[in-house]
């Protein structure tokens, strides 16, 4: 029978007026770019700041008014660049405005558990098995962060960490996200179940159950393989079942992102509109 249940258990102003500047000198941290991803890095305000980075000419419309004002607030020094001195800072699609800031906060695995209880709602976590395209973990993360999410758990080696194209991939979601970075995947999936989660691998295998065949419900971490290798042995062996999307048309599978994300509505809907996230 599928799991019910839970296991038993074993922290407006506006903006300044903008003059040119010279170009700044090189920074040591991130630098996030692309206009959704700076405006929730600062409306979250998890990060230490350094400074915002404005292309010249730009046209002054609401979501950048917005960045300028969140700006004001946290403090944060506000300098014009020309569009050849902002495309050699940061890469990507910056759409003329950057971001220095300090490193990505990662979380304690049980920090996002007690997140969870401080909600009154069973854990429900997104474990990632070496994924690693950027774009891969952006969307998950945005999708995750959108259904509520508690929290996602990846490895700290040989697989994509949060950087600034994972923050513009997801849109800025990972940045009101926790994110544990763990040292050994398994054995955080081992401490997950001792604190009463089941643990639910995604694959594309035989083996593995239709998903309407399975209780998504309660204390749950979703477990995601890597785009190519799938599941790891152990990992897999760690978790108490594997589901399954069944394939109806001709592709017989579907992207690692793409699949997670689907699984993850299914196992939380979003909170209704005006719920305290």
């Amino acid at each position: 029978m599928p799991p019910q249940g839970p296991r038993r258990q074993t922290g407006h102003a506006e903006a300044p007026p903008l003059s040119p500047s010279q170009a700044p000198p090189a920074w040591g941290g991130d630098v996030l770019y692309g206009r959704n991803a700076v405006y929730e890095s600062l409306r979250a305000g998890r990060r230490a700041f350094h400074r915002l980075l404005l292309a010249e000419g730009l046209h002054p419309d609401e979501r950048l008014r917005h960045i300028q004002r969140l700006a004001a607030e946290r403090h944060v020094p506000i300098h014009i660049v020309t569009r050849a001195e902002l495309g050699r800072i940061a890469s990507g699609h910056h759409q003329g405005v950057a971001l220095e800031a300090g490193p990505y906060p990662y979380v304690a695995l049980e920090d996002i558990l007690q997140h969870a209880a401080a909600l009154g709602e069973p854990p429900l976590v997104l474990i990632l098995d070496l994924l690693q395209d950027p774009q891969n973990l952006g969307t998950l993360i945005r999708t995750a962060e959108a259904v509520g999410v508690h929290g996602v758990v990846i490895q700290e080696r040989r697989a994509a960490a949060v950087t600034p194209a994972v923050v513009q991939a997801s849109a800025g979601a990972v940045e009101h996200l926790r994110v544990a970075q763990v040292t050994n995947l398994v054995r955080a999936m081992e401490h997950l179940k001792a604190r009463g989660l089941w643990l639910v691998g995604l694959e594309a295998t035989p083996e593995a159950r239709p998903y309407d065949q399975v209780a998504l419900s309660g204390p749950l971490g979703l477990v995601v393989g890597s785009e190519g290798a799938g599941l790891r042995r152990l990992v897999r062996k760690t978790c108490d079942l594997l589901v399954r999307l069944p394939m109806r048309g001709k592709v017989t599978s579907l992207n690692a992102a793409v699949a997670g994300s689907i699984v993850l509505y299914l196992a939380r809907p979003p909170r209704p509109e005006g719920a305290t996230p």
